[in-house]
């Protein structure tokens, strides 16, 4: 099966200029040091590391050499394993910073109950990366699930037929389903934001109509003491917000209210 899918040198050219003419980067794996030499010779910009290989300590050394961008993937590996593939990889010649970690499950189509997306939160506060993830769950919610935990980089295998023949296709998703998750995953970088906890443009007409005032709840006298039974909150939120409610109880009117008034200090 994997001799029948192999891609000539005439292919590689190929889909390198397909991409360059669709502004897509092409980058590929190659699962082996002269498959890696094949690539770096064809220009490759980064380079993804199986999760395979993780433990092949000289292929980690001939990729680290390269110093270029490295996309790690961690399937069936342990802390300890990817911790020694990084310091070799770091040892080899590309820093941490360039080098981010897929948390994955090799199996195909991998069980929900095994994704455990805490697993990828975890790699990356132990180790101090860029995490992501490489999905083999049959649907898009996962890899949408892992965007809104912390994933820079998520891997999903794309095919034209989910019942063709091979052990990917049924953890693949087919090019409808695939942009659907692509566009998801935009919507939730966005969603994102930036942390900061403040109103967003989109509500600030909404807070003087939600919000309440102090209000007369009856006519008031000047002179006449603010207590519990003559002001009431109500909305609209335009006049002295209810966290003075302490400042005023007590204070005296220094003028007329009718019912429903903004009380004023």
């Amino acid at each position: 099966m994997l001799r029948q899918l192999e891609l000539s040198a005439a292919m590689h050219d190929t889909l390198i200029a397909h991409c360059q003419a669709r502004g897509i980067g092409f980058f590929s794996t190659g699962f082996d040091i002269p498959s890696l030499d094949y690539l770096a010779s064809l220009g490759a910009e980064r380079f993804k590391i199986p999760s395979g290989e993780i433990t092949n300590l000289p292929y980690l050394r001939h990729v680290g050499a390269f110093g270029k961008p490295i996309i790690l993937s961690t399937g069936m590996a342990s802390l300890g394993e990817i911790e020694a593939a990084l310091k070799a990889l770091e040892a080899a010649g590309t820093p941490r910073s360039r080098i981010t970690v897929l948390h994955c499950n090799t199996e195909y189509p991998t069980p929900m109950a095994d994704v455990n997306l805490r697993g990828m939160v975890t790699i990356g506060q132990a180790f101090g990366v860029a995490v992501g993830y490489s999905d083999h769950t049959p649907g898009i919610e996962v890899p949408i699930a892992a965007v809104a935990l912390c994933a820079r980089v998520i891997e999903k295998h794309l095919t034209l037929d989910r019942t063709l023949p091979g052990p990917d296709h049924k953890a693949s998703l087919e090019p409808d389903a695939f942009t659907a998750m692509v566009h998801a995953i935009r919507n939730i970088e966005q969603a994102l934001g930036d942390g900061i906890k403040l109103p967003r443009p989109s509500e600030a007409k909404n807070r003087p109509i939600a919000r309440k005032s102090l209000v007369a709840a009856r006519p008031i006298r000047a002179g006449e003491p603010f207590t519990p039974e003559n002001v009431i909150a109500k909305r609209p939120g335009t006049g002295l917000s209810p966290m003075r409610w302490d400042d005023v109880m007590g204070r005296f009117a220094g003028r007329d209210y009718t019912n429903d008034e903004l009380i004023e200090l």
